[in-house]
């Protein structure tokens, strides 16, 4: 059994050695490492004990640290590439889809004036906390599972610069979100409060699911109390809203759930497990799709709407029998695409009744 060190070690600092160094544990007195740990079969010191270097040609001290030391960007390298890092530990896909969600039912609810533009504004910068929030709490155990994607975890952007960048977007949500109106405000502070509570506390609870239901429901709270004289949100509005984050919470766990556990986050789907976590998904979509159908008074537009709810039926139904009890391959594929096209039309729905959320 062998041990490889990517640094050799003299008293001015450490170099980069010019070949490969391997050290033998029949090489490795008992003295060398006070814990034993190389002796016990480790692939790494983890006392730090320092070793003699049997590399060929090595032209510097012949001591080798045997610690594994991942690759730590410069100074300059951070300041550069900052701003890639930021953007991509963001979350960018969630981030563009709630902001859009938001702007696109704010501009389906009645005269704009402007008032979208606010509203987006709100959204983007609660949603921007909100990831950024995320990556920075989550940097170390994302760093132990070597997970690629994550910039803070594989050193792309200090955490330090990620957690100022989420408290400057969080306090520009709260500028911006009262800015819409003193209740709209306060309703959409306390869906991204839920959020970070999500991220700090309750991800790894059975009521994981909880933030998700609070920050959706939110955001037909924050349009409608928008609107001039601050009208209250429907009832239908927010609880489609509320049952859309449920579904989301469940779909975008669902393929880390294995993962999750392996790290020791429990929260309720990683407790249901992936085979119940796939047969429950298309619940909250049926329960929004009805709520929908049956909330409104009025039903503008009525062959919109019967397209619509005849299109998520269809694609939950789809997704139900594709689940299955064990579902590979293909039919795993096809029931995940099933809820996708279920989630687009219950949301194209919600916008298609924007004028009544009020």
């Amino acid at each position: 059994m062998s041990v490889t060190s990517a640094w050799a070690w003299r008293w001015g600092g450490r170099t980069p050695c010019t070949a490969a160094i391997r050290v033998t544990l029949a090489t490795v007195s008992e003295r060398s490492c006070p814990t034993s740990c190389l002796q016990n079969g480790a692939n790494r010191c983890t006392c730090g004990a320092r070793l003699p270097c049997s590399c060929a040609g090595c032209p510097y001290d012949r001591l080798v640290d045997t610690t594994d030391r991942p690759h730590v960007p410069s100074p300059a390298a951070r300041l550069s590439g900052a701003p890639a890092g930021l953007a991509l530990s963001c979350h960018p896909g969630p981030v563009v889809a709630v902001t859009g969600l938001a702007t696109a039912l704010a501009v389906s609810s009645g005269p704009a004036h402007g008032r979208w533009v606010l509203v987006g504004a709100a959204v983007l910068a609660g949603q921007l906390s909100v990831g950024w929030c995320n990556d920075a709490f989550d940097a170390v155990r994302d760093a132990g599972a070597a997970r690629p994607g994550k910039p803070v975890a594989r050193g792309a952007v200090g955490r330090g610069t990620v957690w100022g960048a989420a408290f400057t977007a969080l306090f520009l949500c709260a500028v911006l979100s009262f800015a819409c109106g003193a209740a709209a405000g306060a309703a959409h502070m306390t869906g991204v409060v839920a959020a970070w509570a999500y991220n700090l506390r309750l991800k790894g609870t059975a009521l994981s699911w909880l933030p998700y239901a609070i920050g959706f429901g939110s955001l037909p709270c924050l349009v409608a109390l928008s609107l001039p004289g601050s009208p209250w949100p429907a009832w239908w509005a927010v609880a489609a809203g509320a049952l859309l984050g449920v579904a989301a919470h469940l779909g975008d766990v669902l393929p880390d759930i294995e993962e999750d556990l392996r790290a020791g986050v429990r929260g309720l789907p990683q407790r249901l497990g992936p085979a119940r976590v796939r047969r429950l998904l298309p619940a909250p979509l049926v329960a929004a799709t009805a709520v929908l159908l049956l909330g409104p008074s009025e039903a503008p537009g009525g062959r919109t709407t019967a397209v619509l709810s005849g299109v998520a039926l269809c694609a939950v139904a789809a997704a139900t029998v594709c689940a299955g009890p064990r579902p590979v391959g293909a039919w795993r594929k096809a029931a995940l695409a099933g809820t996708v096209v279920a989630a687009s039309a219950d949301v194209a729905l919600l916008l298609a009744r924007g004028t009544q959320i009020a």
